[in-house]
């Protein structure tokens, strides 16, 4: 059986307790991780702190070697990322490999950037007081050591957009993994551990402690948050958890990517069997549990029937079951908790009165897509995120009704429009209160090397290579006296 340990301080660790990872498929045992108790967290944060002043004054040279062997390493692995995606958060086969593909990329695009991000020059003499001064210098240094707290769905890729650029910028990173999926954490620090070694040489050498990955329960993890030689603070995972978080890490910079519960908007001039089959997908896929899943989506009246026959000849496609099946799409949902959650919402939404359109029938933590039409927007199934295979329908008449029904939720991660009007989509884009908008296409999609984050209660900051650097970042300006 696979022993997930501990790296800390360039060391692999056996904790004082572990606890066993079961597959969300069938709940057989795959795994046990080890988990960090105080004196290995303190032990990690300190050799973080020790890191730091090396690991800021290494090379962007090297930092970006550091990357691109990293992200070499990752393809060469592949199957072993996949295998451990697949089992331990149920993940399916071809989703699993294509998270591993992105974080490739995520790791070849913070090995660019780590030589690209620099300052500024700012002219000082655009007044006349400034006439004795050299032009200011503006620039960026890390602030130093970060701590990652990282969600189950993705166990790989939401590391990387962490650890990437960390160590592009030169910050010591300690990674807290979800203790469902810590396997790709764990093989990112072999891999780690073994491109730190080879483009390292006696002009300058990346230090271990550079990166540190570990399982912790939640009271050693919450110390840490305050540890004030913690100084960044970033979280991926439900709104609850982040805000509180926020709250109790007081003194540090905090990016926090959190909940949504996106929704789209189907005008009637938009292709509507591409609309339908992107919305299915977007919805379903891994079961719903992406931070960006297709939630709710608004039909224009007038289109709104022969929207519901395709969407549900597209979702009569999607297989359901083993997620190392290469055909499946919709594998299960984490544990059976998740599942029971799920399954209680739909339970009240229809108790609401919401018409069930296609029912999801459940099997252990399995349950097929499920489409519900018109649910009360108070329930938890619409304004909560469902984190499953739920999808809303609801229909609007103008679209300024359906931009003012989308923004009536406490999210506002990305929303998605199809339509092929100019003037709609601009309406869109200027009106609706979200981070990011997708014209004709789901807000399923993300690039990863472009600024990603929410509004209101769906976040704090930006992600996406670049946009996370500068997080990680304090700017620095220097002005000179020219006498």
């Amino acid at each position: 059986m696979t022993r997930h340990m501990l790296w800390i301080d360039g060391e692999w660790r056996v904790g004082t307790r572990t606890h066993t990872i079961k597959s969300p498929y069938g709940g057989r045992i795959i795994a046990v991780a080890e988990e960090a108790d105080d004196p290995l967290m303190d032990r990690a944060i300190a050799a973080a702190k020790a890191a730091q002043v090396s690991f800021r004054r290494s090379s962007r040279h090297l930092r970006s070697r550091l990357l691109a062997a990293i992200s070499q390493k990752i393809a060469e692995r592949r199957n072993a990322f996949v295998l451990s995606i697949v089992d331990e958060a149920g993940k399916p086969s071809r989703l699993a490999d294509l998270e591993v593909t992105r974080a490739i990329h995520t790791f070849t695009t913070g090995a660019e950037e780590a030589k690209r991000y620099g300052g500024e020059w700012i002219p000082i003499d655009v007044e006349a007081s400034g006439r004795a001064y050299d032009a200011a210098q503006s620039f960026f240094v890390p602030r130093g050591p970060v701590l990652a707290i990282t969600p189950f769905n993705f166990p790989l890729n939401l590391v990387a957009h962490k650890v990437a650029p960390a160590l592009a910028v030169g910050a010591p990173v300690i990674v807290k993994s979800a203790p469902q999926t810590p396997g790709p954490a764990r093989l990112l620090a072999e891999v780690f551990e073994s491109a730190a070694k080879e483009v390292s040489d006696s002009r300058e050498s990346i230090p271990l402690a550079a990166l540190q990955t570990l399982t912790a329960p939640n009271e050693v993890t919450a110390r840490a948050v305050k540890d004030l030689r913690i100084a960044v603070l970033t979280f991926t995972g439900s709104a609850t958890v982040g805000w509180s978080l926020q709250a109790a890490a007081r003194g540090k910079r905090v990016a926090l990517e959190l909940g949504g519960n996106a929704a789209v908007i189907v005008h009637s001039d938009a292709d509507l069997a591409r609309a339908a089959a992107r919305v299915a997908f977007g919805a379903f896929a891994y079961a719903g549990q992406i931070c960006i899943s297709v939630q709710n989506v608004w039909v224009e009246e007038s289109v709104e029937s022969a929207f519901r026959t395709l969407l549900a000849s597209e979702i009569s496609r999607l297989v359901v079951g083993d997620p190392r099946d290469e055909a499946v799409i919709v594998g299960p949902l984490i544990d059976g908790r998740a599942a029971d959650r799920v399954a209680s919402w739909i339970d009240d939404a229809q108790k609401g009165g919401a018409e069930v359109v296609i029912p999801g029938r459940r099997e252990g933590n399995l349950i097929a897509p499920t489409v519900l039409s018109r649910p009360p927007e108070s329930s938890n199934i619409v304004r909560e995120e469902v984190f499953g295979p739920v999808l809303n329908l609801f229909s609007y008449r103008d679209i300024g009704g359906a931009i003012a029904a989308v923004n009536r939720s406490r999210y506002g991660l990305q929303a998605g429009v199809f339509t092929d009007s100019i003037r709609v989509s601009r309406q869109v884009i200027e009106d609706l209160d979200v981070g990011g908008i997708l014209i004709n296409e789901i807000p399923t999609y993300r690039a990863d090397h472009a600024p990603y984050g929410g509004v209101k209660d769906s976040g704090l900051g930006r992600e996406g290579l670049r946009y996370a650097m500068e997080e990680y970042s304090e700017r620095k300006t220097v002005i000179s006296f020219r006498g």
